[in-house]
């Protein structure tokens, strides 16, 4: 049986905020990431495409740095809204984040055709600053650590 991210935060975005190409909704092109909660981590999957490959059999190191860095700006806004007392799903918009640093070394080779979990403990640093440790697993294997420091969102990103 295939896992899935039944409450994701992204779902939650607006779509003025929903076409990041690794986790925008409303990108059609995009990857399409979902995080959710894991009991007090978080989680995504996601399963890369043919065309994701780095050479026969073994995924590109972009995707999964685009991987983390989705992971960790949606870990962030999940910690930040059931800090502000709500859950994906409850109809309240979420805070939306973006990346100050990322950084991902790579454990193991990642194989094609197997889907990807990552996982995220958040760390707050400041009320607007998170650090979000991620490990991303194909499988059993763990095939890269990262670590996302993402911020609340400002307001000059909403301007036209």
């Amino acid at each position: 049986m295939e896992e899935k991210v039944l409450k994701a935060i992204q779902d939650e975005y607006p779509e003025d905020f929903s076409w990041c190409y690794g986790c925008g909704r409303m990108n059609e092109h995009g990857h399409h990431f979902r995080t959710g909660w894991d009991g007090d981590k978080t989680i995504s999957i996601y399963n890369p495409k043919k065309e994701h490959m780095a050479l026969p059999g073994f995924v590109y190191g972009g995707v999964i740095g685009s991987f983390v860095d989705c992971h960790g700006t949606g870990s962030a806004a999940l910690y930040l809204h059931r800090k502000n007392g709500y859950e994906p799903g409850d109809g309240a918009e979420p805070p939306r984040f973006v990346t100050a640093s990322l950084h991902v070394d790579f454990m193991k080779p990642t194989p094609q055709g197997t889907a990807l979990k990552a996982i995220g403990t958040v760390h707050e640093i400041h009320p607007k600053k998170y650090r979000v440790e991620t490990e991303v697993y194909a499988g059993e294997t763990l095939c890269a650590k990262g670590e996302v420091i993402a911020v609340v969102m400002p307001d000059t990103f909403t301007a036209n």
